[in-house]
């Protein structure tokens, strides 16, 4: 049987693998030089810089494809747990470290707010039956089905699936700044925490289960390490290519068509590409789909855009930990601007990773290495970027300046930013969006982009905009319901 996988990120690697178990004559093609789709890798003056996914969890999704050829993970790469998992600072400057050891959390929730420590531990265990359900048992489930999606709506109802995560973490939390830093997960994959259906609170409890967990050498060497086994298993892996084409007939996929014109034949692909972008721009005209599809499509609400702004210093910040969170004043409002408003807001809350905190190999010796991660709207906002991005550049220095980095700005000594452009221009997301559609309760499981095409026999789908979802977790899990559908 042979498969093409297009596209490499982590879902498009971990279909690769998936499909070589099965015995599948496996091709993956990669439109850039080097592979990793956002997990690619930024080298400048002597940092490293991962491009994208840096929060580790669920350490076991990657370990089983290693694991599937018989391979011991731990000769490919080297995850490391980290003790402190976030550090959120709020705006009148006080400070947070959100970890696993449950007793330093209740303590510090204790300081915050006495009231709210048994609504703390009645939160988590509610999220465990989340988590039971929504990850344990659904994640690599098929919904292709409406009827899947049926049988699964009175437990999901019951879990208050209705509500948001924000909504339901204030059902069990008073205080404003534990109900922020308890719901901020949904932000992690493309989310709003006001609109994002609590289904996503499952995060929480995830997260304590496994821990938290750092990639040394940073997350491109777990791709690197991925490379190294699908090479070893005999993946042809074809970069410096993009598919331009998909062909068909009679609805039937036969193969695809490169930018360099060649053709080549397959029973099946697999999409690790965006999927409304995708459809939008390989679709035939006489291939439209079903008026529910091309409804469900038109009706998409995408997830918001990000402006990441990657930088080296000569100076080393020690006090900044590894994942730092910082809560900009409007919380709810500067939410509202991004999601519904499409409008930049100064008010910006924003994630700081100093991957030098727990690996020096990041840095030239002596120096430190960051990037930083802000919540921007997509590109339905028609923001120029050109002119926007140095401002934006400029905001955040002087918000991190006078958060945690004092004289950060002549201490730089290597820079450069993404904005959404890069996502619509070189990832090809539609709108620019930084993970696919957002994840609310009428875009979940059945109501997603499905991972079996509703158009072509023999197109599949992994990654963000497909079921179960963005982050790490989520589209290695769309690897294994490929699994079940294949």
């Amino acid at each position: 049987m042979n498969s093409i996988v297009i596209g490499s990120g982590f879902g498009g690697i971990a279909a690769a693998l998936r499909l070589k178990a099965k015995g599948h004559q496996v091709k993956l093609i990669e439109k850039h030089p080097d592979l990793g789709g956002r997990a690619r890798v930024f080298k400048k003056n002597g940092f490293i810089f991962d491009g994208g996914p840096t929060v580790i969890t669920a350490p076991y999704l990657i370990n089983e494809l290693f694991e599937l050829f018989k391979k011991d993970p731990k000769n490919y790469i080297e995850l490391s747990p980290l003790k402190i998992w976030y550090q959120f600072i709020f705006e009148d400057k006080s400070k947070f470290n959100y970890s696993g050891d449950e007793d330093n959390m209740v303590k510090q929730i204790e300081d915050i707010s006495k009231d709210d420590v048994d609504g703390y531990q009645k939160l988590v265990s509610f999220t465990k039956k989340i988590f039971d359900k929504g990850f344990t048992e659904l994640a690599d489930v098929p919904f292709d089905k409406p009827f899947v999606m049926m049988q699964q709506l009175p437990a999901l109802l019951k879990l208050k699936s209705y509500k948001s995560v924000y909504s339901l973490v204030s059902s069990f939390i008073k205080n404003e700044k534990l109900r922020r830093m308890l719901s901020m997960h949904p932000l992690l994959v493309g989310g709003n925490p006001f609109t994002t259906t609590s289904i996503y609170g499952l995060i929480l409890y995830l997260e304590k289960k496994w821990g938290i967990h750092y990639s040394m050498g940073g997350t491109g060497n777990i791709i690197k390490g991925l490379e190294k086994l699908m090479l070893e298993e005999r993946i042809d892996i074809i970069k410096n290519s993009e598919v331009t084409e998909i062909i068909s007939k009679s609805n039937k996929i036969t193969g695809i068509k490169l930018n360099n014109q060649e053709i080549i034949e397959a029973e099946n692909v697999v999409c690790n590409a965006d999927p409304p972008a995708f459809y939008e721009k390989m679709l035939k005209k006489n291939d439209q789909g079903s008026f529910i599809f091309n409804w469900k499509k038109k009706r998409m609400e995408y997830s918001m855009g990000l402006f990441v702004y990657y930088f080296g210093t000569k100076k080393v910040y020690e006090d900044v930990e590894h994942h730092t969170i910082k809560f900009g004043n409007k919380y709810k409002e500067h939410l509202e601007d991004i999601f519904n408003n499409k409008k930049l807001n100064n008010d910006i809350s924003y994630y700081l990773h100093r991957p030098s905190a727990t690996d020096k190999s990041m840095a030239p010796e002596g120096n430190d290495c960051f990037y930083v991660l802000v919540p921007v709207p997509n590109n339905q906002s028609k923001i120029d970027w050109r002119t926007e991005g140095e401002n934006m550049k400029n905001l955040v220095i002087d918000k991190m300046e006078k958060d945690l980095m004092p004289n950060l700005r002549e201490n730089i000594v290597a820079d450069f930013y993404l904005t959404p452009d890069y996502f619509e221009k070189e990832l090809n997301t539609k709108f620019g969006s930084g993970f696919s559609i957002q994840p609310k309760f009428t875009q979940s499981a059945y109501f997603r982009f499905h991972n079996k095409s509703e158009i072509y026999d023999g197109l599949y789908f992994v990654g963000a905009g497909t079921h179960p979802g963005a982050g790490v977790p989520g589209v290695l899990s769309s690897a294994k319901v490929l699994d079940k559908l294949l």
